[in-house]
């Protein structure tokens, strides 16, 4: 058990570090840019759209591990092209997409049909980006000594991922009905996937567009982040308790509820929590339906992020939306997820 906890604190320090170091680089080196918004979209289509294809990629060579090491390098080798930006935020973009896929793929493997794990590996990344975001702002073009410090703990977290070792089984292959799923695409129930992906657009959509008046008071801003974090990491372990759809579907209703109150700080707090506890139940309903091809399935939801982003990039949702838009899009993904983890779950039952 110690080792298998160790084993998922690693992964989930380095998946900090390699988001503090993409937002730092990003916000120190670039933000003053005069074609910033362009380097933005250049980032993020590398860093999220191309998770897909290198997560294919990564299930056809099978060293999910080697993939993740990579991530880590070609990161912290992305800020020695600071000189670049174009090249340098490819890099940057592409350390990122191949640190996911890889990082993803070998925890969904020993994950052994558990949200949980995978909610404790995705949660450190929205922490790192606000710091790094945070800290990139205020330290303008970056100081050679703390971005050394940055490349230098992403080559330990490559030395430290290469030499782990997991101290529980060696496959999720498994052992429960959670694990039993169709082998290839094509046995898959399309409607179900197209659901979850639906989701995961509309989950970064409002990601970017949601607001509040109060944000900027006192420490309300880092109650919000964190209230993001642990909303990632509590809907896994919650879904293991109570079962995916019952959490996914509870969780966007009590959200949808406090998206009314938002007014008042501490309830849009809870609202963000709460709304952010489908995440590692999305990722895992539609890895366990996909089993063959993890880092496909992982790349899939990704290229929704990014999807996601585009109508706040295009300028659709810059200003502060009402209430209601939030408690709209609460109720469609509610809509969204139950009938795709209801898909989800005929398809294991009859792999």
């Amino acid at each position: 058990m110690a080792k298998k906890a160790r084993w998922i604190s690693v992964y989930s320090a380095a998946h900090f570090a390699v988001d503090f170091a993409c937002a730092f680089f990003m916000f120190s080196r670039f933000h003053q840019e005069v074609n910033w918004y362009l380097l933005m979209l250049i980032y993020n289509f590398c860093a999220f759209a191309m998770q897909m294809p290198l997560g294919l990629g990564a299930d056809c060579i099978g060293r999910e591990r080697i993939v993740t090491v990579i991530g880590c390098i070609l990161t912290a080798c992305a800020f020695g092209l600071g000189e670049w930006p174009v090249p340098a935020v490819i890099g940057l973009g592409l350390g990122n997409a191949c640190f996911h896929v890889g990082g993803g793929w070998d925890v969904l493997k020993h994950a052994e049909g558990k949200d949980s794990m995978l909610g404790v590996f995705i949660a450190p990344g929205a922490l790192g980006i606000y710091l790094g975001t945070l800290i990139g702002k205020k330290s303008g073009d970056m100081s050679g000594g703390f971005a050394a410090a940055v490349a230098l703990a992403l080559f330990v977290s490559a030395v430290l991922l290469y030499r782990l070792r997991y101290g529980g089984r060696e496959t999720a292959a498994a052992d429960g009905h959670r694990d039993k799923g169709r082998k290839t695409l094509c046995g898959t129930n399309l409607l179900g996937i197209t659901c979850l992906f639906l989701t995961v657009c509309l989950r970064s959509y409002m990601g970017l567009i949601q607001n509040f008046p109060w944000k900027e008071e006192g420490y309300w801003g880092m109650i919000l982040v964190f209230a993001l974090v642990f909303g990632k990491a509590a809907g896994g372990v919650l879904a293991d308790w109570a079962g995916d759809r019952r959490t996914a579907v509870c969780s966007l209703g009590l959200a949808g509820i406090l998206y009314c109150l938002s007014g008042n700080p501490l309830a849009g707090a809870a609202a963000v929590l709460l709304f952010n506890m489908t995440m590692p139940v999305t990722l895992g309903a539609l890895t366990r339906m996909l089993p063959k091809t993890k880092g496909f399935a992982f790349g899939t939801l990704s290229f929704a992020l990014f999807l996601g982003y585009l109508p706040s990039y295009s300028g659709y949702g810059q200003e502060m939306p009402e209430a209601g838009v939030y408690v709209w899009i609460c109720l469609f993904s509610g809509l969204l997820i139950w009938n795709g983890l209801g898909k989800a779950v005929n398809a294991w039952e009859s792999g």
